[in-house]
C-alpha cells in the first residue's frame, strides 16, 4: 500500500495519544467503575490511555490485555453467587483503623477510595500461589471493586466518620470472605471471555476510530466508544486524545474535527510533511480544547 497521506496521519494520531498520555495526567483522580466501558475499573491516579489501529493494535487483542475487561465482566454474574458472611474480627478492625484516620480529617476519607484500598491489599497474598498470578489479582481486584462500589455508592462526601468507615469496612470485608469463591468463579470463565474478546477487538482495531486501551489493556466499550471516552475524561479527569481521519482532493485536505490544512500533497514530497505535522497538531488541540469545554 503506498505511504500516502492518509497512513500518516492514522501513524501521527496514535503518537499525538501517546504524548497526550504522557504531558496530561489525571488530576484529583480516583478508582471509578466505568459503566460505558465494559463496567472496567480503573485507578485514575495512574492512568493512560489511547486509541489504536491497524497492525500494532491487532497485536495487543490477545488475552494478556484482556484481564480487566474480563475480570469487569466475570464479577457482575460472579458475585450474586458468592455470599459469604462478614468476619466480625475483619469489621472490628477495619473499623478501629478507619476512624483513627478519618477523625483527623473527616472530610477528606472517601468511602469507596479508602474500601479499595483497604480490600486490594489482600489481593497480593490472595493470589501469591495461584499459577496465573496476574489473572488472579485482576480477579481479586475486580472482587473488590464491585464489592466496595455496592457498599459505598448511597454515602455521601458529607457523611460521618463513622457512616463512611461503616460502609467502606462493609464493603472490604465482605469482598474478603467472598475473595476465594469470586477469584475460582472468574478463572472458570476466562477462556470463552478471552475468545468472545479477540475477535471484537481485532473488529475494533480495523474500525475508522479504531481501539481503545487503556494501561496496556484492551477496553470493551461495544458500540459506543465516544462515550466510553466521555466518561474516562468526565470521571477519571484524563485526556483521551481522539483519533481522527482525513482526506485530499487536489491540495486541500480536510480532517475530522473541523480543522483543515492546505497545500497538502499525497505525493510525499518534503514540504507536505510540514504542512502535515502543522495539521495533526492543530486537530490534536481542537479535540483537546473542545472535550475541556465539554
Amino acid at each position: 500500500m503506498p505511504w500516502n497521506f492518509r497512513n500518516r496521519f492514522s501513524l501521527l494520531s496514535l503518537v499525538l495519544a501517546a504524548f497526550a498520555a504522557i504531558v496530561l495526567p489525571g488530576r484529583d483522580a480516583r478508582a471509578d467503575s466505568l459503566s460505558s466501558c465494559g463496567d472496567i475499573f480503573l485507578d485514575g491516579t495512574d492512568v493512560s490511555c489511547k486509541l489504536e489501529t491497524s497492525g500494532g493494535c491487532t497485536v495487543d487483542c490477545t488475552p494478556i490485555n484482556f484481564q480487566l475487561a474480563c475480570s469487569a465482566s466475570l464479577e457482575v454474574s460472579c458475585s450474586g453467587g458468592c455470599t459469604a458472611d462478614v468476619d466480625v474480627d475483619c469489621s472490628g478492625s477495619c473499623e478501629a483503623s478507619c476512624m483513627g484516620n478519618c477523625t483527623a480529617d473527616p472530610g477528606s476519607l472517601d468511602c469507596n477510595a479508602d474500601c479499595t484500598t483497604t480490600c486490594q491489599g489482600d489481593c497480593t497474598a490472595e493470589c501469591a500461589s495461584d499459577s496465573n498470578q496476574s489473572q488472579c489479582t485482576a480477579s481479586c481486584q475486580a472482587s473488590c471493586n464491585t464489592r466496595c462500589s455496592a457498599s459505598c455508592t448511597a454515602t455521601a462526601p458529607s457523611a460521618t466518620c463513622e457512616a463512611k468507615c461503616s460502609a467502606s469496612c462493609q464493603g472490604s470485608c465482605t469482598a474478603k470472605a467472598n475473595l476465594d469463591c469470586d477469584v475460582k468463579c472468574q478463572e472458570s470463565g476466562y477462556a470463552k471471555c478471552e475468545a468472545d474478546l479477540t475477535g471484537g477487538c481485532t473488529a475494533q482495531c480495523s474500525a475508522p476510530k479504531g481501539a481503545l486501551f487503556c494501561n496496556g489493556n484492551y477496553v470493551n466499550v461495544g458500540d459506543d466508544l465516544d462515550s466510553c471516552v466521555d466518561q474516562i475524561e468526565k470521571d477519571l479527569n484524563i485526556q483521551v486524545s481522539a483519533s481522527g481521519d482525513a482526506s485530499c482532493t487536489g491540495d486541500s485536505c480536510s480532517a475530522e474535527g473541523s480543522v483543515s490544512v492546505s497545500g497538502c500533497s499525497t505525493t510525499g514530497n518534503d514540504n507536505s510533511d510540514g504542512a502535515m505535522f502543522a495539521g495533526v497538531a492543530i486537530v490534536g488541540l481542537a479535540f483537546a480544547r473542545r472535550r475541556r469545554r465539554d
